[in-house]
């Protein structure tokens, strides 16, 4: 018998969520403060990457964090600023920046990955989007200094032994894979497993889907408080009204630390802005790429080619920083020097904010706290990537299955 669950949250996360409980019969309504045509899951790379094997909080990352501390056009930078919340979060990403934590998460992250490298194939091949863009040429790491090509290699050599696909190519063999444009690097590991898309085309199409189907969306209504009644959740307040439900799933990235209190759950999570900038004439660019030193993606999409980057930890804000924005263009300079990005592309720039966990994993599953509670967020760069896969997961649970991944390394209710 179907439940009546409400989705917090309408980025891709709860998108996917939405869409696969209603493939499990229940009725469902997305609740979403905006209007569902901005954010992370519109201004990402599009990424599907198995690569990705290694989590954010790796070994020397908050030293790195530290020293790029005051440069406000570094690729991984942390604005000074007196957070209670985030001194807690930085302490636990920390604890959880050592060897054998990270080589733990490694096969999990990796499984995850495939599972939803899959799921693209599947939610494709249904026909229920239409066609949209979902190319497997994988990814190229390219990168200009024999500093960076040792730190990848042994990535690249863990991501083989996983049986993952991953080429070595030389400069001959890169112009030969990317023929049409000029390209400023020492080599490149290509790392075939990975695919992608155009979140701009993808987001709409699930959510007209999704209302077609007879989810109830609700835009522009903000979700206040709830009604706690003997461990269960028994309605969601908003701005707009209260919802009687069944079940609740938390899916709303890097605000869900804030509902959670509401809910007297301690769930760490900081917002990791990113920012992209979309360049619609011809540049030659046929292959997604991540330019190792700069830390920016490239990516090849429908209509355009993204140039996305950086993550900056400054808290909740909408905030366009002209200088990381500049940053992400330069870099597109050095290693692409035939692309020069007009100042007016500059201007149209976005960014959005990727929620992140300490240990660089997921929040998906129940809380211990609550029966009909579960949490779907806290994905960091990987959330396009994982937004299926988690949908799945959570789709499962509140169905009474048994998940086909062990959910146990993403419990919301894990120790740091």
């Amino acid at each position: 018998m179907g439940k009546n669950v409400i989705v917090v949250g309408g980025g891709i996360v709860g998108l996917c969520s939405a869409y696969y409980l209603l493939k499990e019969g229940h009725q469902v309504t997305v609740i979403d403060k905006s209007d569902i045509t901005a954010g992370a899951s519109f201004v990402n790379a599009g990424y599907i990457t198995p690569s990705h094997i290694i989590p954010l909080a790796a070994p020397g990352m908050i030293v790195k964090g530290m020293k790029w501390m005051f440069s406000p056009t570094s690729p991984f930078y942390m604005k000074p600023r007196w957070d209670v919340d985030f001194f807690k979060w930085a302490w636990y990403f920390h604890k959880s920046s050592t060897p054998a934590k990270v080589a733990k998460a490694i096969p999990v992250i990796k499984d995850i990955n495939l599972m939803s490298h899959r799921l693209y194939t599947d939610i494709l091949q249904s026909g229920d989007l239409g066609d949209f863009q979902w190319e497997r040429k994988g990814l190229l790491m390219l990168y200009q200094t024999d500093a960076e090509e040792q730190h990848e290699m042994p990535v690249a050599e863990k991501a083989k032994a996983l049986a993952l696909e991953v080429d070595f190519l030389d400069q001959d063999q890169l112009r030969t894979i990317e023929p049409d444009v000029a390209i400023k690097a020492k080599a490149a590991i290509h790392y075939k497993c990975d695919g992608h898309t155009t979140p701009t085309e993808v987001m709409p199409r699930l959510k007209q889907y999704l209302t077609d189907a007879g989810v109830d969306l609700r835009t522009n209504e903000a979700v206040l408080d709830f009604t706690i009644n003997q461990g269960t959740v028994k309605e969601v307040i908003t701005s707009k009204g209260t919802y009687a439900c069944d079940e609740v799933v938390i899916a709303t990235g890097s605000w869900s630390e804030g509902l959670a209190k509401k809910l007297n759950i301690k769930l760490p999570i900081q917002a990791g802005k990113g920012y992209r900038i979309d360049v619609a004439r011809p540049t030659g660019i046929s292959m997604p790429a991540i330019l190792m030193e700069a830390k920016v993606a490239v990516t090849p999409m429908n209509g355009f080619t993204r140039f996305a980057g950086t993550m900056e930890f400054s808290g909740i804000n909408d905030t366009i920083r002209a200088a990381r924005v500049t940053a992400i263009a330069k870099a597109v300079a050095e290693f692409y020097p035939d692309i020069k990005i007009t100042a007016r592309e500059m201007a149209a720039a976005k960014s959005g904010l990727r929620p992140v966990s300490p240990d660089g994993l997921p929040y998906i599953g129940k809380s211990k706290k609550y029966t009909n509670l579960t949490f779907a967020t806290g994905h960091a760069m990987m959330g396009w990537s994982l937004g299926p896969a988690t949908g799945k997961l959570v789709a499962q649970l509140i169905s009474d299955k048994i998940p086909v991944l062990d959910l146990t390394p993403f419990s919301p209710d894990r120790k740091f």
